[in-house]
């Protein structure tokens, strides 16, 4: 008998102990049955027969037992990663080293739903190189249609086997192979196999290789759930990051507020136009937030949330700290989730105020450059200098404007020159022409430039009868005293045309001796006269009613200039 402190304290110390012992009887038996009578030998025998059965049984049980401890070990193992191919990895060594196989693979369905090796590792824990990934199809693909494991000792000599291709040309031998199931659905298979000995597996090895399958299957499973999770996750944050990228690099402010109208959103260029930081923004009322306009938008806003209908093209001009006066467009729009509830409100903001200057600036410049010249000009394609083109140049001037200026208010002057100088301007816009310049009381346009025009000598006459006409019509609306004469030269010829300049202040003009030529008859006009060089007259004679003038000497001239004086159209 043992003693308290030699007493086995687990089963598999009392197993050991056991099968000491009847080792040890046997041993005796074995000694001392020479010195028995014959009679009790045959006793004997059945005893040495019973303890050897008894020492099987206490093996077979010790092998269960242990294969079931490294069951549990293994499990426990096979479950420490989520990650994918560490889970196959440490599967497939596991089932080589419990099976005592050459080689182990695994095989899972893929998005096709076709069975393809996901891994393949030996006896020495390598991976096994595509080359060598030969296994029999017909033992994985019965073990596919039944769900049902298959162990041969042999599959050279095995019946059910017999003639089968692929066992015959890979040469294979001991072979086992298992279902991976979850939830009684099939996911793959665990192959494993040995192409030089028989009689590695049996039966003890089927079960044990099954019991694992099924906790592999789930931790494949499981590896295969955290892999998708985190491939979506990886999808969705890429999709968040690129959301956010093209939410901070909208041109338009964009600004979100709950129900409460909180602010819970604001983009990089809200950000800008409001002039302040996203911490000054996010988290605090609509109100607070949008101080410089909230009086003016908070009827909108209540009307949005009354209605559930958006507002479009707001526009609110105001005065915003550390910026002065500023236009704003704003759409003011619910802010609904995907089940169309409304869960606040989105603003959409625009400064328009540089748009705004250069609207206004547009506006002078029409008046001008004929709008329709404007659309014919690419910004892009202006470049400094010129180029050479026929135009006719027309000068037109206020007659006797000095002398009036000398008993009225600079005030008053002012005024009354606009309105001459409007006229004058008027009537070029109307013919398309350009004006190149105001001076003082005259103007200077031309006609044939930049867009070509066919008929640009006819457009100048027209102008300048034009110019006559606004005269009389003006002639009925102010005083007396303030009836002053005008005196238009046209001439034909060609100019220079293009940007002069500098890069930072440019001038659209034409230089030549034409434009000097126009300048000098219209210095020698009448009050009230329209005088025409024979050039310009031999373009429009078939169309323009005019009579000879005394031929002219003018400054810069070695000849007299030929000239007509315009009565009207034929």
């Amino acid at each position: 008998m043992n003693s308290d402190n030699t007493r086995p304290t687990t089963v598999h110390d009392q197993l050991l102990t056991l099968s000491a012992q009847a080792g040890k009887v046997r041993t005796e038996l074995e000694a001392s049955k020479l010195k028995l009578p014959k009679n009790t030998t045959g006793d004997l025998r059945n005893l040495q027969t019973s303890l050897v059965q008894i020492s099987e049984k206490i093996q077979a049980f010790q092998k269960e037992r242990s294969n079931m401890l490294a069951l549990a070990d293994v499990g426990q193992v096979v479950n420490s990663s989520l990650e994918l191919d560490e889970v196959l990895r440490i599967v497939m060594d596991n089932i080589v080293r419990l099976t005592k196989a050459e080689r182990g693979f695994l095989m899972l369905r893929d998005e096709t739903g076709e069975m393809t090796i996901r891994m393949g590792r030996n006896w020495e824990m390598e991976s096994i190189n595509s080359s060598e990934k030969n296994v029999s199809s017909t033992v994985v693909g019965r073990v596919i249609e039944t769900g049902e494991a298959i162990v041969t000792t042999n599959a050279q000599e095995d019946q059910r086997f017999l003639d089968q291709e692929s066992i015959v040309a890979f040469n294979l031998r001991s072979i086992l192979c298992v279902p991976l199931k979850v939830k009684n659905e099939l996911i793959g298979v665990i192959y494993a196999d040995n192409r030089i000995r028989t009689g590695i597996f049996a039966e003890s090895e089927r079960d044990l290789l099954t019991a694992f399958a099924n906790q592999a299957a789930v931790a494949i499973e499981n590896a295969r759930l955290f892999s998708s999770l985190k491939h979506t996750l990886e999808e969705v944050t890429a999709l968040k990051n690129l959301m956010d990228n093209v939410f901070a690099s909208i041109a338009s402010g964009v600004i979100t507020a709950d129900v409460q109208n909180q602010v819970t959103l604001a983009n990089r260029a809200a950000e800008q136009i409001l002039g302040a930081a996203s911490s000054d923004i996010i988290g605090h009322h609509l109100n607070e937030a949008l101080a410089s306009v909230s009086s003016e938008l908070e009827p909108h806003l209540t009307q949005v949330r009354i209605t559930d209908k958006a507002i479009v093209d707001l526009e609110i001009s105001h005065n915003l700290p550390r910026h002065g006066m500023v236009d704003w467009r704003l759409n003011l729009s619910p802010l609904k989730d995907a089940g169309q509830k409304t869960q606040g409100v989105a603003i959409v903001l625009d400064d328009l105020t540089e748009r705004k200057k250069l609207e206004a600036q547009r506006r002078l410049f029409e008046r001008m450059v004929s709008p329709a010249v404007i659309e014919q000009l690419d910004p892009n394609s202006l470049q400094l200098g010129g180029k050479r083109v026929d135009i006719t140049v027309l000068f037109a001037d206020i007659r006797g404007f000095t002398t009036y200026s000398e008993k009225k208010a600079p005030e008053k002057l002012v005024r009354i020159l606009n309105r001459y100088l409007a006229a004058m301007a008027e009537a070029v816009l109307m013919q398309e022409g350009t004006i190149d310049k105001f001076m003082g009381d005259a103007i200077m346009a031309w006609f044939n430039a930049p867009v070509p025009q066919p008929d640009h000598t006819l457009r100048a006459v027209k102008t300048a009868l034009a110019i006559r006409a606004s005269v009389e019509n003006l002639y009925k609306e102010l005083p007396q005293d303030a009836h002053l004469a005008f005196g238009v030269g046209i001439h034909y010829g060609d100019a220079v045309l293009g940007l002069i300049g500098t890069d930072k202040r440019l001038e659209y003009t034409a230089i030549s001796d034409s434009v000097n030529t126009a300048k000098r008859i219209q210095e020698n006009s009448a009050n009230n006269q329209i005088l025409i060089s024979k050039d310009a007259y031999e373009r429009v004679k078939k169309q323009v009613e005019a009579k000879p003038h005394a031929e002219m000497k003018v400054k810069g001239k070695v000849h007299p200039l030929e000239v007509f004086t315009v009565l009207g159209l034929k």
